[in-house]
């Protein structure tokens, strides 16, 4: 019989859970409106977040364009965190949770569907990563042990893909295509994904030790 495979998703939803609760910094994050998928690469990139509305958390700007809505379990979606190959192959459990802790980043404290206009990389440049490492190693600390255990897995999970990707803003009447306004978990599905993780380097020396022994 083939070994089970970790529902990632839960694991994930418990991780950010687990931030907003310890981490002032992140208290406004709400877990039940973010989704978390793994999608394609986009050159070295590990992950990026999505927000699904325009200012004040409207699906309509002033222009008349629409965004498509993204509804869970009958739940408006107000972001949705792309993880992307790089974070899955050959990341660490520390690597992993920078990323998503790196896409939490970048959510507006309003939690509205936007993004924080003082946290885009071409504002900030370096100093985002100076401003988020600390963040960083203070959760590192304080972070379940069984948490970082799941983020440390090696093998194959099971993780949400979109069967049918969420397009850009359109305008209703410019639109000479039909196009869909709202997609549920009928345009998703459970993927399997593989998670290669490299051993610690001190593991990785006593393995070599015994070997010679052997």
């Amino acid at each position: 019989m083939a070994p089970r495979r970790p529902n990632f998703n839960r694991t994930l939803r418990s991780l950010i859970r687990d931030i907003a609760a310890r981490m002032p910094e992140f208290s406004h994050v709400k877990v039940g409106r973010i989704l978390v998928v793994a999608g394609e690469a986009r050159r070295a990139s590990r992950g990026t977040v999505k927000p699904l509305c325009f200012k004040g958390g409207k699906s309509i700007d002033k222009a008349g364009r629409r965004k498509p809505v993204v509804r869970i379990r009958g739940r408006r979606i107000l972001y949705c965190i792309t993880l992307r190959p790089l974070f899955f192959r050959g990341s660490t459990a520390k690597s992993r949770l920078e990323t998503l802790m790196h896409e939490l980043f970048h959510i507006s404290l309003r939690f509205d569907g936007t993004l924080h206009a003082g946290r885009r990389h071409a504002k900030l440049g370096a100093e985002f990563g100076r401003r988020l490492r600390p963040l960083v190693r203070r959760y590192l600390k304080l972070c379940p042990e069984a948490l970082l255990t799941a983020l440390a897995h090696s093998g194959e999970v099971r993780v949400l893909q979109w069967l049918e990707r969420p397009g850009p803003a359109y305008h209703p009447r410019a639109s000479h295509r039909r196009v869909r306004k709202v997609y549920t978990e009928e345009q998703l599905y459970s993927g399997v994904a593989r998670m290669v993780t490299p051993r610690p380097r001190v593991a990785r020396e006593a393995h070599v030790r015994d070997d010679k022994v052997h």
